[in-house]
Order: structure tokens, then sequence, then C-alpha cells
């Protein structure tokens, strides 16, 4: 019998053999075990993004940050912070693949601490310990008021083109607990949510080690005079 020990990787993000059988528990305990969603919280939760940045301008294999840092401004802990971003990939049309769902960018690392992998193993596309069972959604724990957190998606672009990037926070992971805005005008509540628009390059800009300070710089080495 060959044993399988260390991570799983599938399709550059990795499972751990828990997660799996985790998944299968609960896939297993459908009909007569506890809702997923049983404990959370039901409720809204005003939150807000203090500070989002993506680079508008970005370079195939050129690797790139997208940052969020949340806020809760209400007077109540946030169950669980979760972050949905919706556009790290794109569906395909071509014929007869395996998986349709192709990467724009790829995750080199994803928001949360990483954690030590318990056998020796090459360190490949880190998922980050905020990852969740949905692919493109990530949870941080909970939140008290007042208090801020960020997230960083370390990624690298794979395929040229422009994009619109769009996320939306969560106060949970099923639905229950909502994360809401309130506009500072109306008093209007609405989602927690934002996107970016990004332009890649189909080939990374020229660089260069600047001899004089170390640091690299956009374009060609100045000529000597």
């Amino acid at each position: 019998m060959i044993r399988y020990r260390g991570p799983i990787v599938r399709g550059g993000r990795t499972i751990s053999l828990g997660a799996v059988a985790v998944s299968a528990l609960l896939a297993g305990g459908c009909g007569g075990g506890t809702r997923q969603d049983a404990h959370e919280a039901t409720g809204s939760f005003p939150m807000e993004v203090v500070h989002a940045s993506f680079p508008a301008h970005q370079s195939i294999a050129r690797p790139s940050k997208l940052e969020l840092r949340v806020r809760n401004t209400g007077r109540h802990t946030v169950p669980t912070v979760a972050v949905t971003v919706d556009s790290f990939e794109y569906t395909s049309d071509y014929p007869e693949l395996a998986d349709d769902k192709r990467p724009i960018w790829a995750i080199e690392q994803g928001p949360g601490p990483v954690a030590k992998p318990p056998v020796e193993s090459e360190e490949v596309s880190l998922s980050g310990g905020a990852e969740t069972a949905y692919v493109n959604t990530w949870a941080m724990g909970a939140l008290a008021p007042g208090q801020t957190r960020d997230l960083t998606w370390r990624v690298v672009p794979v395929k040229s083109g422009t994009y619109t990037v769009r996320y939306t926070v969560a106060a949970g992971l099923s639905g229950k607990a909502k994360a809401v805005a309130q506009a500072r005008s109306s008093g209007e509540r609405s989602p927690v949510q934002g996107q970016f628009s990004v332009d890649i390059a189909p080939t990374p800009k020229v660089t260069h080690v600047n001899p004089s300070t170390g640091r690299v710089e956009v374009g060609q080495i100045p000529a000597t005079p």
C-alpha cells in the first residue's frame, strides 16, 4: 500500500489531508448531522474597508500584491471576517477541458499565517491560514469593535488583458452574519465591497539594478559617459 504524507496540491492551491478528511466527514454527515451554520450569529455587522490597493498596471510574471484592511465599526464583535475575491480566474471555452477555470493570477500566498509543513516538503503556492473550503473566500476569524484586520494576497499575473477584480466582505461564512457599510450622508446600509480595474501587459517591463543604490529600477541601464 502506498502512503501519502504532506499537502495535496490541486490547481496551484494546497489542500491539507486534514481538510480533506473534514470535508469527507461533513459530506457523510448530511441528513442527520448539525448544520454548518448552526452556531453562526444572525444579524448585520457594520464594517468598512479602510485601505484597498492593487496595482492598476501589471505585467505577466511580475509579482504583485492585493491588500485590504477591514475595520469593525460596530459595537459588537464580528463572528468571522471573510473576504471573497471573484476575479482571480476566468472561464475558458476551450473544448473538452477537465476544468474550465483558468488563472488570470496565480496565488503564491493567501492571507493568514502559513502553517509549517508536518514533513519536509517544497513550499509552493502557500495557501495561507485564512483559506476556507470555498475556493475564492478567505476567513480571518473574529474581530472586536474598533479593531482592524489586514489581508494580503501575493499573486503573479499569468494572462494579459484588462480585468475587473471584485471583492466582498462578509461577517461570517454561512450568510447569516452580514457585513454592512453605512453611508455617511443618507445613513443607508449597503454591502461592504469594492473593485479594481487592472491592465496586465503581455511582457514584463525592462528593469535593471542601479549599481549606485542596489535597487531594481524600470528601464535600460543608463549608458556610461
